[in-house]
């Protein structure tokens, strides 16, 4: 059992900054590079959103969770399917859901120019056991402004631990 959790620093210039990944899945070292396994999302959605202001402070919640095949594992992928930005309004409900109500207010999109993460940490899945990821997702790292109220997010994404 896998359980990735998410964490941030944060993006100052916002009071929201909502991310949603379409997939978390994970590399095993014996299989082939292209071969990746899946992690379900926390609540079973197709897509994950998280706002990043609310997991500050040493705040998370669950990305992704998932039964493994015991054994060693290389790296962890994430795809951000978009981000955006609220200048006005916090959101409302959890850091993390299927999906989040967009506060009301000006926002502006952020631009992902990869939408994928690749992390190279390197884990065991022991034998029936479980192992707990917690990904430090860095938005006053990651967001720039380009000018002109153009962002965009260069994801800087660190493992704090793994247990």
């Amino acid at each position: 059992m896998l359980n990735v959790r998410l964490t941030d620093a944060p993006f100052d210039e916002a009071r929201a900054v909502l991310v949603t990944f379409s997939e978390v899945s994970v590399h095993r070292a014996d299989a082939p590079e292209s071969s990746w396994s899946t992690l379900a999302f926390a609540d079973g959605g197709a897509t994950r959103t998280c706002d990043l202001k609310k997991l500050q402070n040493a705040r998370e919640d669950v990305l992704g969770v998932g039964s493994l095949t015991a054994g060693h594992y290389t790296q962890i992928r994430l795809t951000v399917a978009s981000a955006r930005l609220y200048f006005t309004s916090e959101s409302t409900g959890p850091a993390c859901a299927s999906s989040i109500p967009a506060p009301a207010g000006t926002s502006a999109p952020v631009d992902v120019p990869s939408g994928q993460v690749r992390l190279n940490r390197q884990f065991t899945i022991p034998e029936g056991g479980a192992v707990t990821m917690l990904l430090d997702f860095d938005g006053g790292a990651s967001i720039r402004e380009q000018g002109n109220g153009q962002f965009r997010m260069t994801p800087v994404i660190a493992v704090v631990s793994v247990q």
